[in-house]
């Protein structure tokens, strides 16, 4: 029996490019990987990924290539610019590249008929519900990537009962590990951290360090995403995926301060964000056979001693906002 065929999208960036390792160095899958390399690394894809840089949202004609080339029997659409607390200032991007991104790959899908549609939505859809987030509260996501997010869902399961789309949508939340993208300024608050170390600057915390989130380490998360493509109870449900310990920002901070043996943290002014936010996980243990087996300080110390080893690239700074009505000091120029 020939192996399926599996597309990522966002293959260059954590979750893509960890999952399309899991599949071809475990023999499961031949992959295809579809990312512009707006955030993530062409390092990252694994040499045996059959690789199309491509923006989404503007080449649709180029999409449907790929699709009709290969006609993949999963995909899983990991693409997005996930950077939460900025998307209030970048709302045309945000929506661009996450909402109308998603729009194509779901077109696609339903034209060639995939199998399942894996989607990795995110946490920001719950808002300010009470915490832990169980996956039947109504969202109410706060800010305009937790608005994406929550319409591309609303998307996908529409296209399900219209056109027959299967689909999975996992809401991973603070994805950690090597290949993470620690020069971004705006997100991946532990690359943050330690390309601020690195660069011989203080780790910086948003007001005072007590809100609560659950790290989740990747290499934890990839069997679970492949068997939300292949497991039967999988179809047409949404699944919280990821750490099961909620931990506290300045514990967080302290825990990386002791694996790398110094650092100082500086407080900034708080931001708009939800206080506590962390997910219930029984679902993904019962439907995906998630374990958690990587505490975060040993999660950490695995992403710190691989950061160490990688050259200081240019980092990501946005050249002009959408607006700057309300812009948190940190972030002006």
């Amino acid at each position: 029996m020939s192996k399926p065929t599996v597309l990522i999208t966002g293959v260059a960036g954590l979750l893509g490019s960890r999952l399309a390792d899991y599949l071809i160095e475990n023999d499961i899958a031949t992959v295809i990987g579809i990312d512009d390399l707006s955030g993530g690394y062409h390092e990252n894809i694994n040499k045996d990924v059959v690789f199309y840089n491509i923006k989404l949202n503007s080449a649709p004609p180029a999409v449907d290539q790929v699709f009709s080339t290969h006609r993949p029997d999963y995909v899983y659409h990991f693409a997005a610019y996930a950077a939460e607390g900025l998307s209030p200032f970048i709302r045309v991007y945000n929506y661009q590249n996450n909402l109308i991104s998603t729009t194509v790959v779901v077109n696609n899908c339903i034209k060639y008929e995939v199998r399942r549609l894996v989607f990795a939505s995110s946490m920001a859809v719950y808002g300010n519900n009470k915490a832990p987030f169980s996956e039947d509260l109504q969202p109410a996501p706060i800010d305009p990537y937790g608005v994406a997010k929550y319409a591309c869902e609303m998307d996908i399961q529409t296209a399900g009962r219209q056109h027959g789309l299967d689909w999975c949508i996992i809401r991973p939340h603070n994805v950690y590990g090597i290949k993470q993208n620690i020069w971004d300024k705006y997100r991946n608050v532990l690359g943050i951290w330690m390309y601020q170390h690195l660069n011989g600057h203080p780790m910086t915390i948003f007001g005072d360090g007590k809100q609560k989130r659950a790290f989740s380490y990747i290499d934890d998360s990839v069997a679970s995403l492949w068997k939300a493509a292949i497991e039967p109870k999988a179809s047409k449900e949404i699944i919280n995926l990821g750490g099961i310990h909620e931990t506290t920002i300045n514990e967080a901070a302290a825990t990386l301060i002791k694996i790398i043996g110094e650092g100082e943290v500086q407080h900034l002014e708080g931001r708009h964000e939800v206080k506590y936010a962390w997910s219930t996980y029984q679902k993904s243990i019962d439907i995906l056979g998630f374990e958690h087996r990587t505490d975060l300080e040993t999660g950490l110390t695995e992403m710190w001693n691989w950061a160490k080893t990688k050259p200081m690239k240019t980092r990501m700074v946005w050249d002009a906002y959408e607006i700057e009505n309300g812009l948190y000091d940190f972030w002006k120029k």
